[in-house]
């Protein structure tokens, strides 16, 4: 597609689906303007031929200017996570978009909104319709998906689910749990809309999405249980208040109250599709529920989920992608350190860890965890490594093994050894001045409420043995001084 054709504006483009929307985008060739608040939150991510344009959506002159010379628009902004008056941030802002949209002369909005039956909404898929009338009422034609639950790594449903099912043996389920959704896979969300710029004119209108079964929350539950292979018991409660049912999401999920509430106000509204337009307009085959859970936890196996729905700044308050802490069922710990040397320098220290030179740090404890998971049926330490400075994908390294390496940049260890959960160490080299900053980070995707004990009880010692391995790593990234022999002895 060449830029004769006009460039598109992609609103949005650091949250959950645009992040997503925007690398398949740039996958198609599209040439993209990327509208953010912050720039730094995108600039080394984006593709070479990819603007960015910097400013707020209720900024008019901000607005008017991403839009200058665009063919057709996205607009995935939300304001949820922004307080008690989010719907009026979104009527605000729509109608600012939707002026400098129709005065901008642009041919296309694509929007993303909720899908919600019946004409009781909560305030939250209020919001979104409403959004989508403001678009249409500036004269600017619009394409409009309405979604139903969108299944992915890192998404906001998704994210309740795994963590409901994971930390809780046994859950108390409010009456929701019995709603009847539609979910949709993340990847067929974003098939929909990158295939909405090709849509004939005059094919604008509203498109209900969702996958090709209906299914209730607690069916999905039970399907996340079956696959991570766990028993769960659902016992169901005819009382449970949204903002009780909130409160207790804060406790045993990464959703914080405000979230949590207005989430649960629009769970309790069925998401199913009663129109089949969009399955005659588009060519696309939606993924039924199993397939999407099986690629959201296979996805977040790969990449620990590229895009999550707390990326946006609007979700204030949660863990950026690094710190110490728990997205999700996920525990990090996170540390980073600069030394005076080359990239090159800090990740040869870093490739040459384990095998004959040792983890760098406590060694007697490395061995004694070798020994352990010998006595547990592991693979212990005796593996060692192929090479003791070359490694390749695939290489075993003790009783981890290489999922990724890419040269003085990244190396990410899958742990083999016998853990209740899944464990990674993920180390990245990145160029700072003065030097290289170091970054070593532990991720462990716990399995059930043994997984969690297992990383309270090792976190202490977790964090002395990791904070050293980071300072050995450190210590022989340093240039060494070359010894100077004094002069010789006479005779």
């Amino acid at each position: 597609m060449s830029e004769e054709a006009g460039r598109v504006l992609l609103t949005g483009a650091t949250g959950y689906v645009g992040g997503r929307l925007r690398v398949e985008l740039e996958r198609r060739g599209v040439p993209l303007r990327c509208f953010v608040r912050r720039e730094g939150a995108l600039r080394r991510r984006v593709g070479t031929s990819t603007e960015i344009a910097v400013g707020d959506v209720l900024d008019p002159e901000a607005v008017a200017g991403a839009l200058a010379g665009i063919r057709a628009a996205y607009y995935l902004i939300h304001s949820m996570g922004q307080g008690e008056d989010f719907a009026e941030r979104d009527r605000r802002a729509a109608r600012i978009f939707a002026t400098a949209a129709r005065e901008a002369g642009v041919s296309r909005i694509i929007y993303l909104g909720g899908l919600g039956g019946g004409t009781r909404l909560s305030e939250h898929l209020e919001s979104r319709r409403e959004t989508g009338a403001i678009l249409r009422e500036s004269g600017v034609p619009v394409v409009q998906f309405e979604a139903s639950i969108v299944i992915g790594s890192g998404s906001l449903s998704f994210e309740m689910i795994r963590a409901l099912v994971e930390r809780l043996p046994v859950m108390i389920c409010p009456r929701w749990v019995g709603v009847e959704a539609q979910p949709i896979a993340v990847e067929d969300v974003i098939a929909y809309l990158a295939d909405a710029l090709d849509l004939p004119p005059g094919a604008e209108r509203v498109y209900e999405i969702g996958g090709p079964e209906r299914v209730t929350y607690a069916g999905l539950m039970r399907e996340y249980a079956r696959q991570r292979g766990l028993r769960r018991v659902l016992i169901p409660v005819p009382v449970l208040t949204p903002r009780l049912s909130s409160l207790w999401l804060g406790l045993v999920t990464p959703l914080y109250a405000r979230v949590g509430r207005k989430l649960i106000e629009s769970l309790r509204t069925p998401s199913v599709v009663r129109d089949d337009a969009a399955r005659r307009a588009f060519s696309i085959e939606p993924r039924g529920v199993a397939e999407a859970i099986r690629r959201a936890l296979a996805n977040e196996d790969a990449a620990f989920a590229h895009t999550r729905w707390s990326d946006p700044v609007s979700s204030s308050g949660l863990l950026d992608r690094y710190g110490t802490g728990r997205p999700g069922t996920r525990f990090i710990d996170s540390r980073a350190v600069t030394v005076e040397a080359a990239p090159s320098a800090a990740f040869d220290a870093v490739r040459r860890l384990g095998g004959e030179q040792g983890w760098y740090y406590a060694d007697w404890l490395w061995e004694l965890r070798g020994f352990l998971d010998l006595l547990a049926g592991g693979v212990g330490l005796r593996r060692g490594r192929r090479h003791e400075s070359d490694l390749e994908e695939g290489d075993a390294v003790d009783f981890w093994r290489v999922e990724r390496i890419e040269e003085d940049r990244l190396l990410r260890l899958r742990a083999e050894m016998k853990v209740p959960g899944r464990a990674w160490l993920q180390f990245e080299t990145t160029p700072v001045e003065g030097g290289t900053e170091i970054r070593q980070t532990a991720i462990f995707d716990a399995i059930g409420l043994a997984g969690a004990l297992y990383w309270y009880a090792l976190y202490p010692l977790h964090r002395v043995i990791f904070a050293g391995m980071l300072r050995g790593v450190a210590r022989r990234s340093m240039p060494r001084t070359p010894r100077i022999p004094g002069p010789s002895p006479p005779g």
